[in-house]
């Protein structure tokens, strides 16, 4: 059988000094460890406000564009309950309108598609709207390219067939 011998009191200090050496060494957090986990949280932060942000941005632009659409729309209503031979779709128009606030260009472009015997027989109406921009060029340009609707419709003259009556 194999005996223990028990530590002497000398050897106690010295393995209970090494341990609270081991343990200082690995306990809590640096500063530096801190530091890079606070700008890895900032960098992080940046991004999800960056994205709140645009996805905001793009919300009013959709509704500018739902409003142009909307406008769009009651023009090209307009235009189709007139007659065929009114004075109103004989040439284009610009106006601007005021929907929810917001301040739109309306530009209208008639144009003759169909010409028979001198006399048109089917009209090309483009009705395009833009939303202004209070604010700078920049976003006048911007709002024009991704926030402007464009209608395009065919129109023709009511005509008789050589074997109808009306």
């Amino acid at each position: 059988m194999r005996l223990m011998k028990t530590p002497t009191k000398l050897e106690t200090e010295k393995l209970a000094g090494r341990c609270r050496l081991a343990q200082s060494d690995e306990s809590g957090f640096s500063i530096l460890e801190t530091a890079i986990s606070l700008v890895l949280m900032a960098i992080v932060g940046l991004g999800a406000a960056s994205l709140f942000f645009y996805s905001a941005r793009n919300m009013v632009s959709a509704g500018d564009r739902e409003l142009a659409m909307a406008v769009a729309q009651q023009r090209m209503e307009q235009l189709r309950n007139v007659s065929f031979g009114d004075p109103s779709l004989a040439s284009g128009t610009s106006a601007t309108v005021i929907r929810a606030g917001r301040q739109y260009t309306v530009l209208t472009a008639i144009t003759d598609s169909d010409i028979v015997n001198g006399v048109a027989t089917a009209k090309t109406i483009t009705v395009r709207v833009t939303p202004d921009s209070e604010s700078s060029t920049w976003a006048r340009v911007v709002s024009s390219v991704f926030g402007s609707v464009t209608l395009i419709s065919q129109r023709s003259a009511q005509s008789i067939g050589p074997n109808r009556a009306l």
